[in-house]
């Protein structure tokens, strides 16, 4: 699946300059995003994600972004810290110019770090697929920049089941995020 993922990215970096070629419509920009995100059962209240966008804008209306960010939260009053560097690709919608909507999925290759203290728990690495739904505008500030802000929801299912009392505990959330991109 992940596999699957990353080709289908490629092959949209690789056909985008024949692409680019064809007309003004269509963009490809890079740049960073920064965004707040508050998990529904987590410690914290909001948190930071930091990372990168890759947005190729193909039709007037149509894009696709690719996306690679970090993260890091706290769950059961600290015992537990889960790292995870979500991979996500996003198809984008835009009914107006600078309006858009996103529907994607992405790969989240999470460390759950246990506190020392908490016995017969051993740290461990997975790769967790999650899909997310949003929207967000896209603004111009300039003819090679555009300053992006979204919101996006992210349905995540992490597997606390290890954890006695974890059911019904909820790795969903959700995240504002501002970016700044360059390129056509």
């Amino acid at each position: 699946m992940v596999r699957n993922m990353m080709l289908g990215l490629a092959l949209v970096l690789l056909a985008a300059p024949g692409v680019l070629a064809q007309g003004d419509m269509v963009s490809l920009s890079i740049g960073p995003q920064v965004g707040l995100y508050n998990t529904e059962d987590s410690d914290d209240d909001f948190r930071v994600m930091v990372g990168g966008a890759l947005r190729l804008r193909f039709l007037p209306a149509l894009g696709i972004e690719g996306s690679v960010n970090y993260r890091q939260e706290d769950f059961f009053d600290d015992e537990l810290t889960v790292r995870s560097w979500p991979v996500m690709v996003t198809g984008m919608i835009y009914p107006l110019p600078v309006i858009y909507g996103a529907v994607g999925a992405g790969w989240y290759n999470t460390t759950f770090d246990w506190d020392e203290d908490v016995v017969d728990r051993d740290d461990n690495t997975e790769q967790e697929f999650g899909w997310h739904f949003g929207g967000g505008v896209e603004v111009p500030l300039g003819p090679q920049a555009r300053l992006t802000g979204d919101v996006r929801y992210v349905f995540l299912d992490y597997d606390f089941e290890r954890v006695p009392g974890s059911e019904g505990t909820d790795a969903n959330f959700y995240v504002i995020t501002i970016g700044l991109l360059f390129g056509g």
